[in-house]
């Protein structure tokens, strides 16, 4: 039985869009049927690609919306006719923070953060510059690819500047688009040597990338519900990620993660959601703890994912709250934050394996 009041309009990007790459889309579906196994106490306005029509069928409380256009076109031309609206989106082509905006500008409540909160999450330069000094994040330094190659002798002088600082320790290098999911073109530099001119082929000219010094460790994540104002962790999850042939990838993950940082990863995600105004809903912060003990930080910030990411379908699973009611109640004022029981029952592992993504107890 569904609640008396206005349909909430959700969508998730790859879905809506008709998104072929099945590689892609069964991460997306697992996060959309999520969402939805979530909303089933509420009236559902479901965007979704036509090819979805016999699935959505299946859920009493939605009413599907079928459409054989992009997502963001057909928003363009008909959010001012929703009130309300939850949605999965990621970085891409700054899809998340158009989405937003469009939202904003027709004056649609969203219990997903605000347009400017995802633009600073999504430009790694820009989260780096807003966190510092607030919690520890490996050096970092934006450069653009220019078309002349000055940009090599650049990270050439970075590395000679911070090698300088502890010459009996060889510095690796970790180049990353300032703007990119899923670790994609991610490249890792082992000895300065090896930068080479080859890197525009993985970066356009004219595309800005961030320099970071390497360090050595475990990638983690920790996945949070903030109202806007106060955060609260919800799990520490362990990253499956893959670094070769210059090209990280993203595999999947395991909830939740035992590690005996784990109140200093909570601590550092909760300080970073907490600073960046806008932030709100279910969101993700990528860490990594240090291999090296002796390091004066045993966990940095890595980047802030200022929306709903893949350990939301292991959550799904094993969280003893609805995670999509209570982001919609904590926005709409009807439950405090201080007042949630955040536990999980259980284990979960999720993994890309082919083209589908595996979701199973354990």
């Amino acid at each position: 039985m569904t609640k008396e009041n206005d349909s909430i309009l959700v969508f998730e990007y790859f879905t809506a869009s008709g998104e072929k790459d099945k590689c892609i889309i069964s991460e997306a579906e697992a996060l959309i049927f999520a969402l939805l196994e979530d909303l089933k106490e509420f009236n559902v306005d479901l965007v979704i690609n036509e090819s979805y029509d016999g699935i959505v069928k299946d859920y009493a409380n939605v009413n599907p919306i079928l459409i054989n256009q992009d997502i963001i076109s057909w928003l363009e031309e008909n959010a001012a006719q929703f009130d309300k609206a939850i949605f999965i989106s990621a970085e891409n082509n700054n899809n998340l923070y158009n989405i937003t905006k469009i939202f904003e500008e027709n004056n649609v409540k969203i219990y997903n953060s605000s347009a400017e909160a995802c633009l600073k999450a999504s430009d790694k330069s820009e989260t780096y510059e807003a966190l510092y000094n607030i919690v520890p994040q490996p050096r970092s330094f934006r450069f653009k690819i220019d078309p002349k190659g000055y940009w090599k002798r650049a990270i050439e002088n970075l590395h000679e500047k911070w090698q300088a600082e502890d010459p009996l320790t060889p510095l690796k290098l970790i180049i990353k688009p300032l703007i990119g999911v899923d670790c994609e073109d991610i490249v890792v530099i082992e000895r300065i040597e090896d930068l080479t001119l080859d890197l525009d082929k993985i970066f356009e000219p004219g595309s800005r990338i961030l320099v970071q010094e390497y360090i050595e460790g475990t990638d983690v994540s920790v996945s949070l519900i903030s109202d806007g104002k106060k955060a609260i962790p919800i799990s520490l999850n362990e990253q499956f990620v893959e670094l070769k042939d210059d090209k990280g990838t993203y595999l999947g993950g395991k909830i939740p993660y035992e590690s005996k940082y784990k109140d200093e990863a909570f601590e550092i995600a909760t300080k970073a959601v907490e600073a960046i105004d806008g932030m709100k809903g279910f969101v993700g912060v990528d860490l990594l703890i240090n291999a090296d003990e002796k390091d004066i930080y045993s966990v940095y910030l890595l980047e802030i994912n200022s929306r709903f990411t893949t350990p939301y379908v292991g959550l799904n699973k094993i969280a003893n709250f609805n995670i999509g009611k209570t982001v919609i109640d904590l926005i709409d004022g009807n439950v405090d934050i201080d007042d949630l029981d955040i536990s999980l029952d259980g284990e979960v592992e999720f993994r890309k394996s082919g083209d589908s993504l595996e979701i199973r107890r354990i």
